[in-house]
């Protein structure tokens, strides 16, 4: 009888590389962006709604490193890329809808935008995932985006700062204080909307 072959066991940190820390560190100030906008729902003070959203810029710094530093080392991996993923979702997803909820986009169509905003990030991430072997050249490499990437999420952030500080999130749309609607939230959904098109293509660094 052919003798069986035992499971190959996956190690977790010898397979990842200088890149992946990286990421890591993308997705942790992620995780801290979106603990910094629930303790100032919970303590009421403003200031961590900016310290929020510039956690989501560190994470943009980590973004653009761990990309650089892949291609510097020539370490990109399967497991580099699902890190990527899964990191840039909670920075860039996850963190900017937590804190436009914390900031005052509360309302049952403002928190519909901002689940709207989010689910497209995810999908948007999940499409390239499976698209990108179909899109790299014969080197391998992907020669653009189809949608915007999703860490051009900062830009509705920014904004959305701004018009907090200001004091005003611009309502566009009222009938009752459930249903009202924010400008701030229509941006998000234009850039959750921007991210799962397949007309728009970008050139990838």
């Amino acid at each position: 009888m052919p003798r069986e072959e035992k499971p190959q066991h996956f190690s977790l940190l010898r397979s990842m590389h200088v890149a992946d820390a990286c990421t890591i560190a993308n997705g942790a100030c992620g995780v801290a962006a979106v603990f910094q906008a629930m303790r100032s729902l919970a303590d009421g003070d403003p200031r961590r709604i900016a310290f929020a959203a510039g956690l989501v810029v560190v994470a943009g710094f980590f973004d653009l490193l761990d990309g650089r530093v892949a291609r510097w080392r020539r370490t990109a991996s399967p497991l580099g890329r699902e890190l990527d993923s899964l990191a840039d979702v909670i920075s860039f997803g996850v963190a900017p809808a937590a804190i436009g909820f914390a900031a005052g986009l509360r309302t049952l169509l403002d928190e519909l935008a901002l689940i709207y905003f989010t689910t497209c990030g995810l999908a948007r991430l999940a499409r390239y995932n499976v698209t990108a072997e179909q899109l790299a050249d014969s080197q391998g490499k992907v020669k653009y985006y189809e949608g915007t990437p999703i860490p051009t999420s900062i830009v509705p952030l920014g904004i959305l700062l701004l018009a907090f500080r200001a004091g005003n999130l611009w309502p566009v749309f009222h009938t009752t204080p459930r249903l009202e609607l924010h400008l701030v939230s229509l941006l998000f959904v234009a850039s959750g909307s921007l991210m799962v098109s397949k007309t728009i293509r970008i050139p990838k660094p």
